[in-house]
């Protein structure tokens, strides 16, 4: 994502709607539990330790790419840092609409069961937004282009997805994932989710920092 020179997102890349009850909360206390430092957490996404304490005590939200990279390093789920529960584990996930504009104008819907290796969501990317976003970090990404036009930029290769095609890649290649639709473009992705030594891997490339 665009970061500023204090390594906060940009003002683009902010949550725009109110604020998800209890969230700050829930991320300080994934934190604590992943017995993470705010330095070493921060450092795994891509944050500065004052940006994450901004977000651990409310006066920040995240877009959804932060929440994805926080759930990564906790070992957790999206749906976990968001406070979605299921009474019980289900193997099945039953379809519905995306929810539009949950995390820095990016819609998602849970497409997997929670407390597993990997994280699987359908997401819809809104035109524009994913710009000027680069990240760079341990583990695996899996996407299939469900509805409109990709760009996806792999290291310094540009890829144009349609509908009906798929990308599977290796995280630590720097990557940039962009609708080139009007209406945006929808995806399945699945992520592999890291809480390893590894996770100090996640280094800013180039002139973009990291997610």
């Amino acid at each position: 994502m665009t970061t500023s020179s204090t390594g906060a997102p940009a003002a683009g890349d902010q949550l725009d709607d109110q604020e998800v009850a209890g969230l700050a909360a829930r991320l300080r206390e994934h934190r604590l539990s992943s017995r993470l430092t705010l330095e070493v957490a921060a450092a795994r996404v891509g944050l500065s330790p004052a940006y994450l304490s901004r977000l651990e005590t409310g006066r920040r939200q995240p877009s959804l790419p932060v929440l994805l990279g926080l759930a990564r390093a906790y070992g957790t789920a999206v749906s976990g840092l968001l406070g979605e529960t299921m009474a019980e584990p289900d193997p099945v996930v039953r379809g519905g609409a995306i929810e539009p504009g949950r995390a820095g104008g990016w819609g998602y819907r849970r497409a997997g069961a929670p407390g597993r290796a990997m994280q699987s969501l359908r997401v819809h990317v809104p035109p524009g937004l994913q710009d000027a976003v680069v990240r760079v970090h341990p583990g695996e990404e899996w996407l299939y282009v469900l509805q409109g036009a990709l760009r996806l930029t792999l290291g310094d290769r540009v890829h144009h997805l349609a509908e009906g095609d798929s990308a599977h890649y290796d995280s630590l290649t720097p990557h940039c994932i962009a609708a080139e639709s009007e209406s945006g473009v929808e995806l399945l992705f699945i992520h592999t989710l890291l809480q390893s030594p590894g996770g100090e891997l996640c280094l800013g490339g180039g002139p973009a920092a990291t997610h």
